[in-house]
Parts: structure tokens; C-alpha cells; sequence
């Protein structure tokens, strides 16, 4: 196999050979190189960075992937994956002398199937998309990040994907049994199997949360579950923030595993409250959101022992959802607290992180000291139950200092995630955003061991480059700005 080919030093010429490869393997209509056209791909959910890509592929067959796959590889052009691009850590964010890769055609589910309880589905098809689908048969697609009306399952795949339900049904990669996809040099490859065990390595977890920086992703198999009889919501509040901790503890500790728990803070809480007035109580300094699903009886039980554990945890309210479109209520303003943010900001960066269930109190004091640290406001709401913080720090990008604060913010609240136990990452993967906040969790041994599997994969680092893993030299230039109090720019998306 030949090296791919240097990129060449002239960026009009490298732009006119690249675009003239790529026009010879697909259709003009699927090749946009002008600014006008490649600037909507300019940057993901996370806003405050942007770059224009060379050009934009947008393939509708797997033979087409192939052929931008290979004639990218020859050329020596990196290729930056990309779906619905509602990602919130910089992960599509494009290469400036490299292909987008849009897999916004491959919407088609090809196959719902009853018997097995899976569902065959290209990669760009809608999260929302596979429930409703599947509704027909009693079934439905468990994951349920807040973007499911418009984030797509190769997305999904890429970051590992939760939801309010994670807890209960699992992530992304607990509802995956095959990936099907094409290497950097476009040869087809398979991760899992339809069966219960698959032959050799185990590498779809491996595959699972990468980035797309191992495989492009064409076409996914997910497991369905049975949609439950019932499901009811207990909207609980707690006018102190420890005793709101404390409680989910408390209810992992009873041995119930509820189907969803959240929390969210009184800022959060007043905020989507007046966008989709939802009931919430605004007088509480944290609402939780408990819902058991499962037969009548099932949930009957698991309502009435979550209650007595919520009061004995020191709630101050306890609500029931009497009916579905209460349940839905309830729900609404936690599935919109990205939006509802949108409008008493002009910009936010939604951190992720995870932490011990235990420390759920103490990071959001931590949080509270931070806001007066870096004078800006924070509103939180999290996965409580597996301790997946979505801490939403509110700013206006179009002051340089207040995005620096913001920054300087975020990382902070990841290195006491790690000070707390946790980790820098839970659902959003890393992107471009947590370069740095990688270096604090992972030595640079790991750090060489990620990059080694990269280079199992993808020898020349083209796929995706620049993200996910930090060199050892951005590591020591981040060590040497913690020193100083300075800032480091996010990078030129290098190759390694």
C-alpha cells in the first residue's frame, strides 16, 4: 500500500486537486466547494469555534462513500465525519484542508424486525425516527439523547449517546450489536454480529464512542424493547441542593433502578419553567425526575417505595404524573433545557462530565463558587442517577473575554470531576472541547496507547485528525499555561 501523498503547500491548488478528485467519483450536486455552500458546515452544536472545510462529500451509496474514502486516502486529505452535526464538543468541527463527510443521505430504515427485536437502519437516520418506526410493534429504541427529534444513530454511535434513560436501559453501546462501515482506505468492515457472541476481538466498543476517528459508519443494527404498559413520573422537590443529592443516592441504595432520574437546579429550573410551563416548582432549590415504567402493578409499587425514600430524603413536594400527557409534561421542560437556555443567553457552552452519584451536592457548590470566580452564570441539569453532568455556562461569544471565562470556566469544572473521582467526559465525547481537560485525567503512557490504536486503524491519521487525544506537546504547552493563568487557542486541527 503506497503512503498517502503530502498535502501540497499551495491551499488553491490542493483545494482545485481535491475538488477535481472528488468531482470524478460522484456527482457535481454532491461536491460543494464554494464558501457559500460549506459554510453551514462550519462547526457543530459547539458554536464558539469554527472552520470552514476544503469541501463538503455528501454521497448517497456506500460505493460513493468508498470512492471519497480511497480518493482521500491517495490524495493524503484528512476526512471529517459528519451526521446531523448536533454534537455539542467540537467533534465534526472540519479540518481547514480537509473533506466534510456528510452522511446526510443515508436516512433509510431498511429493516424492522418483530421477531429478533432489532432494527437495521443507515446511519443517518433520526434517533426519534427508529421508535417511531418500530412503534407498529410494540417496540421502541431505548436511547433517548434531548437531540433525538434531529441527532442521527451514526452520531449516536460515534459519541455513545445517552439520554434521561440511560440508566435504566443503558447508553448506545448497550443497544448496538452491529456496525457496518468502511476503514480510511475504503475497504468494508464489520464490527458485532446478529448473534449473541461474535467471532474473534470484541471491537465494537471499541468502534462505539471513537469519534470517527477508526471507521466511517454506513449502516447500524440496534436491539428494540418492548414499550413498557405504563410509565409515571414523580416530579419531586427539595429546597436544598445536598438533600437532592443525597436523595438519588438514597435510591440506588433502596435497590430501585427508576427509568429515568434527573435534576436540575432552581436557575434551570426557572428557565424552562417560562418557556414551556411545565408545573415545576420555582420556590425549590432542586426538582428531581423519578420515572418507573413497566406493568401496571410493577409500577404501582415502584412509585409508592421511590416516594417514601424521597421523603424520608427530605422532599418538600412530591407530584405523580396521573396520565401520559402529564408524564409528557413533566418531561417537556427537562428535554428543553438546551433551548430554553437559548433564550436568557446569548450563547452557552453545555459542559459533560460524570462524577460518583455521591458527589452530586458537592459539584454543584463547587459550581455556585465558580460562577463569582469567573463572574459569569451557570445552569445546571444532570443524568443524576448515573452522574452525568450537564453543567450549561451562559455567555456572549461576541465578547472575547467572556468566551475566555467561559473556557477557563468549563475546564475547571472538568478537573473537579476528575478531583471528585469522575471523569472528563460522559455522553458528548471530546472533540476539540476536552483536548486539554485529557491531559488531566489520562498519563501520557494511556495517552500513547489511544494514539496506538488509532494507528492500528488509520496509520496516517486521517480520519478526523486533531481530535479526541492530545499530544504530548499540547499537554506540556497546557501545563505551562495552567502555570502562567493564560489560555491556550484550541489547535490548528494537526495530523499526528
Amino acid at each position: 500500500m503506497n503512503a498517502p501523498e503530502p498535502l501540497t503547500l499551495d491551499p488553491r491548488a490542493h483545494k482545485q486537486r481535491v475538488v477535481s478528485a472528488l468531482l470524478a467519483a460522484l456527482p457535481e450536486h454532491a461536491v460543494l466547494h464554494h464558501n457559500e455552500d460549506t459554510t453551514p458546515y462550519e462547526c457543530d452544536g459547539l458554536t464558539a469555534y469554527r472552520q470552514r472545510p476544503l469541501c463538503v462529500a455528501l454521497p448517497e451509496t456506500e460505493a460513493q462513500v468508498q470512492a471519497v474514502l480511497k480518493t482521500c486516502h491517495d490524495l493524503g486529505v484528512p476526512v471529517v465525519a459528519r451526521g446531523a452535526g448536533t454534537g455539542l464538543s467540537g467533534g465534526a468541527m472540519p479540518h481547514a484542508h480537509g473533506v466534510t463527510l456528510s452522511m446526510a443521505k443515508f436516512n433509510r430504515i431498511l429493516r424492522v424486525d418483530a421477531t429478533s427485536c432489532t432494527a437495521v437502519v443507515q446511519c443517518g437516520v433520526r434517533n426519534l425516527a427508529i421508535s417511531e418506526a418500530a412503534a407498529a410493534h410494540g417496540l421502541y429504541f431505548a436511547p433517548d439523547p434531548s437531540s433525538q427529534i434531529a441527532c442521527t444513530i451514526g452520531g449516536n454511535v460515534a459519541e455513545n449517546s445517552g439520554g434521561v434513560h440511560c440508566l435504566k436501559y443503558g447508553l448506545t453501546l448497550h443497544n448496538v450489536i452491529k456496525v457496518r462501515g468502511f476503514t480510511v482506505q475504503g475497504e468494508p468492515v464489520e464490527f458485532g454480529g446478529e448473534a449473541w457472541d461474535s467471532p474473534g476481538l470484541d471491537l465494537l466498543p471499541l468502534v462505539i464512542g471513537s469519534e470517527g476517528m477508526l471507521a466511517i459508519t454506513t449502516e447500524v443494527t440496534v436491539k428494540l424493547k418492548p414499550r413498557p404498559q405504563l410509565a409515571r413520573c414523580i416530579m419531586a422537590s427539595f429546597d436544598d441542593v445536598q438533600k437532592a443529592g443525597d436523595a438519588v443516592a438514597a435510591v440506588i441504595a433502596a435497590g430501585i433502578i427508576p427509568a429515568g432520574l434527573e435534576m436540575m437546579d432552581k436557575p434551570m429550573t426557572a428557565a424552562v419553567e417560562d418557556f414551556v410551563h411545565a408545573g415545576y416548582d420555582l420556590n425549590a432549590e432542586a426538582i428531581l425526575l423519578c420515572e418507573s415504567d413497566g406493568t401496571p402493578e410493577e409500577v404501582a409499587e415502584e412509585i409508592e417505595r421511590m416516594s417514601a425514600v424521597l421523603r424520608a430524603s427530605g422532599a418538600t413536594a412530591i407530584a405523580v404524573s396521573q396520565d401520559e400527557a402529564e408524564r409528557l409534561k413533566f418531561w417537556s421542560g427537562r428535554k428543553n433545557a438546551f433551548p430554553a437556555s437559548g433564550r436568557i443567553s446569548p450563547d452557552y457552552m453545555c459542559m459533560d462530565s460524570t462524577i460518583p452519584r455521591k458527589r452530586l451536592a458537592d459539584i454543584l457548590r463547587a459550581i455556585a463558587q465558580m460562577e463569582g470566580k469567573y463572574g459569569l452564570r451557570c445552569a445546571n441539569v444532570f443524568h443524576a442517577g448515573d452522574g452525568n453532568l450537564h453543567p450549561l455556562i451562559l455567555f456572549d461569544a461576541n465578547d472575547p473575554d467572556q468566551l475566555h471565562r467561559a473556557e477557563q470556566f468549563g475546564a475547571d469544572i472538568l478537573e473537579t470531576s476528575v478531583a471528585m473521582g469522575g471523569t472528563v467526559t460522559g455522553e458528548h465525547g471530546v472533540g476539540i472541547e476536552k483536548l486539554n481537560s485529557m491531559c488531566v485525567q489520562f498519563s501520557p503512557e494511556e495517552r500513547e496507547q489511544m494514539f496506538a490504536i488509532k494507528r492500528a486503524f488509520d496509520p496516517n491519521g486521517l480520519l478526523n485528525p486533531g481530535k479526541v487525544i492530545p499530544t504530548l506537546q499540547r499537554c506540556a504547552e497546557y501545563g505551562r499555561m495552567v502555570v502562567r493563568g493564560g489560555r491556550l487557542p484550541h489547535p490548528e486541527l494537526e495530523r499526528f
